[in-house]
C-alpha cells in the first residue's frame, strides 16, 4: 500500500509543475479514507511550511446528485490556507492551475471555535457573518475519475477561494436554505441553485465537517471561513472566462480570467 507521505509528494510535484498525474486507487483500490485524510495532512503541511497558514475549510460532495455520481454517501473535507485566497476584484491567474472549475458557496465566518456534537442551531450562533463564494477547484489527477480516497488526498481539489464584499449575520439573512444564487458563465445563465443543495441546510454541511474534524482530534475555530460545498455543477474555466454569482441579500461576486 502506497505511504501518505509518498501521496502527499506526488501531489505536491503536480501542482507546482502543472503536471496531472493517474488517481492513486487506480493503482492502490484499497486505498482508505483515513489515509487519504493522512496524505492531505501531509500536502498541506507543505504549503504551511512554505509560509502558509490555516485560514479555514472547504466541504466538497456536499449534494446528494455529486455523491450519487462519485458512488459514495458522505460529503468530504479539506484545508483553506492563506495563498488560496484569491483577491477580490483581481482576475484568478490560471497558470498555475491544470483544469479549473468554479462552484458557488456560501461562506461561513465563525465568531467562536464549532465544537461536537455540532447542530445547525450551534454552527448559526458560532457564525459572524456569512457571505458569498466562489470555490475554484483544480484536480491534480489526469481525468475527472477517480474515488473518494482520490479527492480527500489531493485536499478536495482546493486552488483558489474567492469571498464576495457583502458579509451578513445570520439572524438578518433568514432561511439559508432558501437563499438563491444565479451563475451566469460569459453573460449566460448556467445554472440556480438554493441553499437546500448543501446537505439540505449549508449549516448542516459545516456541523457534519466539525463532527468529522472532532473525530479526527481537530475543530473549526474561530476566525475561520468556511466554505460550505458547491451548490451548483462545477463551472470550467479556461482562456478569458468570465463567471457571475449572485446571491440573494449577499451580492455579486465575480470570476474572471486575464
Amino acid at each position: 500500500m502506497i505511504s501518505p507521505d509518498d501521496i502527499a509528494k506526488q501531489l505536491i510535484v503536480a501542482e507546482r509543475e502543472r503536471t496531472p498525474i493517474a488517481a492513486f486507487t487506480d493503482a492502490n483500490p484499497d486505498l482508505d479514507v483515513d489515509t487519504a485524510y493522512l496524505a492531505q495532512q501531509a500536502f498541506v503541511q507543505a504549503k504551511l511550511d512554505a509560509g502558509e497558514r490555516v485560514v479555514g475549510a472547504k466541504l466538497g460532495l456536499t449534494s446528494r446528485a455529486k455523491q450519487e455520481a462519485m458512488g459514495v454517501d458522505s460529503p468530504l473535507s479539506g484545508v483553506v490556507t492563506s495563498g488560496m485566497l484569491a483577491p477580490f476584484g483581481a482576475p484568478i491567474d490560471l497558470s498555475g492551475l491544470i483544469h479549473p472549475r468554479v462552484e458557488p458557496e456560501i461562506a461561513f465566518v465563525l465568531a467562536r471555535d464549532v465544537e461536537a456534537p455540532a447542530t445547525v442551531s450551534s454552527v448559526l450562533a458560532a457564525t459572524e457573518t456569512v457571505c458569498a463564494a466562489i470555490d475554484v477547484i483544480d484536480s491534480r489527477y489526469e481525468e475527472f475519475r477517480f474515488r473518494l480516497p482520490d479527492v480527500i488526498a489531493d485536499n478536495a481539489s482546493a486552488a483558489r477561494f474567492l469571498v464576495g464584499p457583502q458579509s451578513v449575520s445570520p439572524d438578518q439573512i433568514g432561511d439559508l436554505r432558501l437563499l438563491g444564487c444565479v451563475v451566469r458563465a460569459n453573460g449566460d445563465v448556467a445554472a440556480t441553485a438554493a441553499g437546500a443543495a448543501a446537505m439540505g441546510h449549508p449549516a448542516a454541511a459545516v456541523a457534519w465537517l466539525a463532527n468529522s474534524l472532532a473525530q479526527r482530534g481537530a475543530m473549526l475555530k474561530a476566525g475561520w471561513t468556511v466554505f460550505s460545498g458547491g451548490l451548483t455543477a462545477p463551472i470550467a474555466l479556461s482562456g478569458k472566462s468570465f463567471v457571475t454569482v449572485e446571491f440573494d441579500g449577499l451580492g455579486t461576486i465575480e470570476a474572471f480570467t486575464g
